[in-house]
């Protein structure tokens, strides 16, 4: 049986932390196969309180907590795979929570050769029952929202860009190295670009499935998808040739937003343009969150999907527009 390190970036995850080694302890794999080390950012809440309650009680899982100074997920994930025993390594988040089968169907995949770094998809839950809550939770998983991301949206197993949470063979570090820190986000986008490019296979299946949760306010969600864009934006000036139409869309949205409101202010038509772009636009949010709120029987999406949705674009494009302004320095 293969031993697995289940490897964690981890800071100020207090509210959540409990639900991921609960989660852990719960799997159907081994404990006596399984090890968790958590790469702490040096968390200022009770994270490492949270972490040394659950060992005392529950002295049969193995948690080892590493240092993380540098307070960046993938020098956090470097930390822990240094440190990592196990010939299988599987990556999950400290807000995260894995089905009980998780790990046992990661290794399956490994071991039947479904591609070099496997995963699944989120289950999208909210933080708590806000609107804005709410709202973002149906955003995170709507196709309007995040396109073609399978690992959001997929319901058959297949070959994809990238996963989250992956779990790979630990060799695979000696073919393609660690995880880059000089990206504070899209660590992971860029380890599967280089996972792809060595002539590997990224594995989705929708059976291995773990519950996320995203932000719970809008503002939190800004700050979010302004890092996302920022760093995708960093990452794919090292890799041009991996950007996909759901990553494109955003900027140059945002792009001809811009345009056209500097060119109407001598062209009407540009005007025109600029109105009839954002009038489709509304309209288009307007008919999905009418849909949602049917749907799901939440009339707190009417106006809070929208909201959400047009936050992530917004938000996101002019984060990647910015980065490549500022890519020489």
């Amino acid at each position: 049986m293969s031993f697995v390190s289940i490897i964690v970036p981890c800071y100020n995850e207090q509210a959540t932390i409990r639900l991921l080694l609960s989660s852990i302890y719960s799997q159907t794999y081994p404990r006596e196969a399984m090890e968790v080390i958590i790469a702490d950012g040096r968390s200022t809440d009770q994270t490492l309180k949270e972490i040394a309650i659950f060992n005392k009680d529950h002295p049969d899982l193995l948690v080892k907590i590493v240092d993380n100074p540098q307070r960046i997920i993938p020098a956090g994930l470097n930390r822990a795979i240094q440190n990592a025993k196990g010939e299988i390594i599987v990556r999950l988040d400290g807000h995260s929570m894995p089905r009980p089968d998780y790990v046992a169907r990661c290794v399956d995949a490994l071991k039947q050769g479904c591609g070099d770094n496997v995963g699944g998809v989120w289950e999208i839950r909210s933080r708590d029952n806000s609107w804005q809550a709410r709202s973002i939770a149906t955003a995170a998983a709507h196709p309007l929202g995040v396109g073609d991301a399978y690992y959001r949206v997929g319901r058959r197993p297949q070959e994809v860009d990238t996963v989250p949470f992956g779990a790979f063979k630990k060799t695979l570090i000696d073919r393609i190295g660690l995880f880059n820190e000089a990206l504070l986000t899209n660590e992971d986008y860029e380890f599967n670009t280089r996972v792809r490019q060595a002539g590997g296979i990224i594995w989705m299946d929708p059976k291995i499935s773990t519950v996320y949760f995203p932000p719970k306010s809008i503002v939190e969600l800004a700050r979010q998808y302004w890092r996302y864009g920022y760093w995708k934006g960093r990452m794919l000036q090292r890799y041009p040739g991996s950007i996909r139409w759901r990553q494109a869309l955003p900027p140059a949205y945002v792009f001809s937003l811009l345009i056209f409101g500097i060119l109407g202010i001598w062209l009407p038509v540009a005007r025109w343009m600029l109105i009839i772009q954002i009038g489709i636009y509304i309209l288009v949010m307007f008919f999905a969150a009418v849909n949602a709120c049917i749907k799901k029987r939440d009339v707190g999406l009417l106006l809070g999907l929208p909201v959400a949705i047009a936050t992530m674009h917004m938000v996101w494009g002019a984060a990647f527009l910015w980065s490549l302004v500022r890519r020489n320095k």
